[in-house]
């Protein structure tokens, strides 16, 4: 199924690109992955930090956040209540200063189980107990699934959408829609089709449309609409994780023993090195770490010549993998890269 974005020449005109939808909305999304049991190898070294702790205490403290996270049907939107702040405080500042309005069109559609239907109609209701019930459990899964990994994420989100930028620069908005998010999206002029479970047609109307990278969403594109502002335009979500295990270096936690591997070989080489343990490309070296392509190749190069990485022929690109050295280096040094 499809869904159909209709554009106008304003509309065009009035496409941007932004760097994230937010740490709120990456926490809710890095939540339904973990619900999803998604075994995508790109999370793998994420789930398994984070697994064991979503299963216990984790699952308990975002309980207010999980009943608005239905099985069937739609679930809450976090971007929506949120807004796209980097900062957790800052989005449980805006969560917790929603207009009651817009948190009621939030819940009310939801199809919540009968045991959290009062504590959801209460919420609904502008009660504050609950809204303060809520933001504690946004605060929660965002501290296990997301903050010890922010500035990395940030960093290739970043890098994301100065490619798009890049992209618009050299072709126009135009050719950003042709390139941008295949083969979940494809530009047939003058609308965008977007792969979608849903069947529908948006009409821009003039609003424009903004395109927006993200980590944790699934692997589909998503259309959010504004559902208090009809003349906000829509927003494209795009995933930039994909289904191979370049994502690994998004992953690392910076513990003392990671910064004891820093001070030996600088953030970057040492990012680069965790990237390596799964294979990776120089182009997606570049793009997780946000650094340019000849600074990610310099610095294989270096870790090639020290004989902690390897690198061979992958048809057209070059493929980066981590020599048994480099693999004892990091297990000795990085959590979660022991075997």
């Amino acid at each position: 199924m499809t869904k159909r974005i209709h554009f106008t020449a304003e509309d065009l005109a009035r496409t941007r690109v932004a760097t994230t939808l937010g740490v709120a909305a990456e926490t809710l999304d890095s939540i339904k992955r973990l619900r999803a049991g998604d075994s995508t190898p790109a999370f793998h070294r994420w789930r398994t930090a984070v697994g064991a702790e979503s299963a216990g205490s984790l699952r308990e403290q975002a309980g207010p956040l999980l009943a608005l996270m239905p099985d069937r049907g739609p679930q809450i939107d976090m971007a929506s209540l949120a807004g796209d702040a980097t900062d957790i405080d800052e989005a449980v500042d805006h969560l917790l200063a929603a207009p009651r309005a817009l948190v009621r069109l939030e819940v009310e559609y939801l199809d919540i189980h009968p045991p959290h239907r009062a504590w959801a109609g209460l919420l609904a209701d502008g009660d504050r107990a609950a809204r303060l019930e809520l933001a504690e459990a946004l605060r929660a899964c965002h501290r296990a699934a997301v903050a010890p990994y922010w500035q990395q994420m940030h960093a290739h989100l970043t890098s994301v959408r100065t490619d798009y930028v890049h992209t618009m620069a050299e072709g126009g908005v135009e050719r950003l829609l042709e390139t941008v998010g295949t083969p979940l999206v494809r530009w047939r002029p003058p609308v965008l089709e977007v792969r979608h479970p849903c069947e529908s047609d948006i009409h821009l109307r003039g609003r424009g449309l903004i395109v927006v990278p993200t980590v944790f969403s699934s692997q589909q594109a998503e259309v959010l609409h504004s559902p208090v502002d009809e003349e906000q335009p829509p927003v494209l979500a795009l995933p930039t994780v994909g289904g191979r295990a370049h994502g690994s270096a998004l992953w690392i936690s910076r513990g003392p023993a990671e910064r004891s591997l820093e001070d030996l070989m600088g953030r970057t080489r040492a990012a680069v090195l965790a990237a390596a343990a799964d294979g990776c490309s120089t182009t997606e070296l570049a793009r997780s770490l946000g650094i340019s392509p000849a600074t990610a190749s310099q610095h294989a190069s270096v870790l090639r010549k020290a004989a902690l990485i390897t690198t061979r022929r992958d048809g057209k690109a070059v493929l980066h993998m981590t020599t048994r050295l480099g693999a004892a280096l990091l297990a000795s040094t990085t959590p979660g890269f022991g075997p």
